[in-house]
């Protein structure tokens, strides 16, 4: 599971049941999308000869790892930012509204980001790309032009929860299947880069919504979100260019026969009660620093400090999996995640939740990285993307339920310790369970 081959989180989503084609090279990066599937026979010829014909660089395939770093940073890097969002409405926009039901918003949105993978893949396999990437694109961009006018929670909630994390979870994992088809030996590499982007844009967003809300006021600072990312997405469809034909991938949406591995079944279930607490900090973060006496105008930089460090285990995470394997790497990164969330709600002043965001922010990224490589090797090559696929769909509960449960958890409690120690449980219970389905592939707990 260690070697490079396995390494890339998104080789693994839903586009690389294609395989080779008669057509040269360059008349094969010139196929039409969304048109008819290709024979069953070409379907049958294996994977493994597909993929080792993926050039690894080249014009087009960086320019696809562009517009793939331009998309994160659209869906991801947007999304990422939800807690400067979660601030302002506690204490502008929808004062009486409980924390725990504005974080609906939030938690919504991101999910979202996950729930449709599975749908978006067998799409993807089937030829329809393109169409749908340039619609989700103008409506993710009309959505955000829409939250500037909202004033109640309902509105908020249909557009920046449901119609903005829809449209994320339309674009991000066909983007990152791409990649898969661009390159095969550097895919490590171009996964990295691409994961810089929503690094990127969990900076950007806060630090200019820090700046711009005094200046114009929501709505304009909304509006210029919007031009950001109409320009972003914009570069994104012209220069991300799948290489391969779609193919005649048998089968549905959903492989049941999948959780007949007590690997992969456990292996679910550790990552849905990981994201139930994963980002419980970085969406009170910046609300809790304002209550023990930081200014308004630095708590909103936390989220942008934690973004920022997320980038150096991103990077990091894929390397060091590469010696000692994913699962291990995601154990001990998420550990570190479970003492941040943890003891975040006992810092007293600005230096110590400096320092707990930083070492926060470093640890998640890890396991947003490579998530999804263990379940790429707990079971068939040839299902990996409808496994996959799966995976980060049910994950996608954990992620919706988590902030508002915490946030409840603080309305009851009058203070975050309460959630923090929620949190910080329900990553263990992960971390533990990480444990447990390593056991179950491995038949041991030594090995990576």
């Amino acid at each position: 599971m260690s070697d490079s081959d396995k390494l890339p989180t998104i080789q693994s989503l839903q586009g690389i049941d294609s395989v080779p084609h008669t057509l040269s090279y360059e008349q094969k990066s010139e196929v039409a999308f969304d048109k008819e599937i290709p024979d069953e026979q070409a379907s049958q010829l294996t994977l493994q000869t597909h993929l080792s014909e993926a050039p690894d660089g080249g014009l087009r395939a960086w320019l696809s790892v562009f517009a793939t770093a331009l998309v994160t940073f659209s869906t991801f890097g947007f999304s990422n930012s939800w807690g400067v969002f979660q601030a302002y409405y506690e204490e502008n926009l929808l004062p009486h509204t409980p924390p725990s039901t504005i974080a609906w918003i939030g938690s919504t949105q991101s999910a979202l980001t996950y729930l449709p993978s599975l749908a978006t893949g067998r799409l993807f396999d089937l030829g329809y790309f393109k169409i749908p990437f340039f619609a989700a694109s103008c409506i993710l961009v009309a959505c955000t032009f829409l939250t500037a006018e909202c004033t109640q929670f309902w509105q908020f909630f249909l557009i920046q929860g449901v119609g903005q994390g829809a449209c994320s979870g339309f674009l991000f994992s066909p983007a990152l299947v791409v990649i898969s088809q661009w390159f095969f030996k550097k895919r490590g590499l171009a996964l990295s880069i691409t994961a810089l982007g929503a690094a990127t844009g969990s900076i950007i967003f806060p630090v200019a919504a820090q700046n711009l809300l005094p200046l114009i006021g929501f709505r304009w600072t909304v509006r210029i979100f919007g031009f950001i990312l109409m320009a972003a997405m914009g570069m994104a469809n012209i220069f991300l260019k799948r290489r391969l034909p779609p193919v005649n991938a048998r089968g549905g949406l959903f492989n049941l026969k999948a959780f007949r591995n007590k690997a992969y079944s456990v292996y679910c279930l550790s990552g849905v009660m990981i994201l139930l607490g994963l980002y419980t900090e970085l969406t009170y973060i910046s609300v809790s620093a304002v209550e023990i006496g930081v200014s308004k105008d630095f708590a909103f930089y936390l989220i942008s400090i934690a973004n920022a460090a997320s980038i150096f285990g991103r990077v990091s995470s894929g390397l060091l999996a590469d010696r000692i394997g994913a699962l291990n790497t995601m154990a001990l990164f998420t550990t570190i995640s479970v003492i941040t969330t943890t003891i975040w709600p006992f810092a007293k002043d600005k230096s110590q939740l400096i320092a707990i965001v930083v070492i926060h922010g470093f640890s998640i990224g890890a396991y947003i990285s490579i998530y999804s490589v263990p379940a790429v090797a707990m079971g068939e090559m040839e299902d990996a993307g409808r496994r996959v696929g799966m995976f980060m769909s049910i994950i996608g509960f954990g992620n919706i339920a988590g902030t508002p449960i915490s946030g409840a958890i603080r309305t009851a409690t009058g203070g975050f310790a309460g959630a923090g120690y929620f949190s910080g449980g329900s990553i263990m219970f992960g971390v533990v369970l990480l444990f447990v389905a390593k056991y179950f592939h491995f038949g041991r707990l030594g090995g990576k």
